[in-house]
């Protein structure tokens, strides 16, 4: 019985043969991360084909390497510049960043059945935590306008103890030459459906001026 663990690339070196099926893994791989990446979240069409072409372009780069000390100095300096030309990312995209690197060297060094076994493994642990009821509720974004003369410290504890989960004051600025104060909160809401009755006793609050309510930035949740 073959050993699916073992590597496909003859001893004499790699081959044609070998090569277009460590790519095909690779890209077999990368095509299942990226619809893992995509199943209940929104990424963008770019990432997305990162993720496919990654795996590909790793395994393929290591290969040329191969023990040319050189062309290994070469490859870490690109990647450097790579790294120093992106943007931070959240942690969930990391994650799946790292599988396709990962992927790229197994599938480079041959080991194609452990390639697709770790992304099988992973895409199925992450396909079930999208499908398990979440932990806590989307935070919110909160902004509320509230005139100088009120003490905004603890002026809405009470309706937050009613409406929230938990609240937080992420920044304060003033406004209109320094008699409005624009407060921003990160909230979680106890119950979604009582958002307008909470918007309405905040407006009772802070003298009906102007109140925001919308989703959180999933950009912010980086690593």
């Amino acid at each position: 019985m073959p050993d699916i663990l073992a590597s496909v690339i003859p001893a004499e070196g790699v081959t044609l043969g070998s090569y277009l099926i460590t790519t095909a893994a690779a890209l077999l791989c990368g095509v299942l991360t990226a619809l893992a990446a995509a199943f209940r979240h929104r990424v963008s069409g770019g990432f997305l084909a990162s993720l496919i072409l990654l795996p590909v372009i790793v395994e393929t780069v290591i290969l040329m390497v191969n023990g040319n000390v050189g062309t290994g100095v070469a490859v870490m300096g690109a990647f450097s510049l790579v790294r120093f030309r992106s943007v931070a990312g959240r942690a969930r995209e990391i994650v799946f960043i790292f599988l396709s690197m990962t992927v790229g060297l197994a599938t480079a060094g041959g080991f194609v059945g452990m390639a697709l076994l770790l992304t099988l493994l992973v895409v199925g642990i992450s396909l079930l935590l999208s499908l398990l009821p979440h932990t806590g509720k989307q935070e919110l974004e909160l902004r509320i306008t509230v005139p100088e003369s009120l003490h905004f410290s603890h002026a809405f504890d009470d309706l937050f103890a009613t409406y929230t989960k938990s609240h937080r004051l992420l920044t304060v600025k003033t406004s209109n030459m320094g008699s409005l104060y624009k407060l921003h909160y990160r909230v979680m809401l106890k119950e979604a459906d009582r958002a307008q009755e909470m918007i309405d006793a905040l407006r009772c609050r802070n003298g009906n001026l102007e109140i925001a309510l919308f989703e959180a930035a999933e950009g912010e949740a980086e690593l």
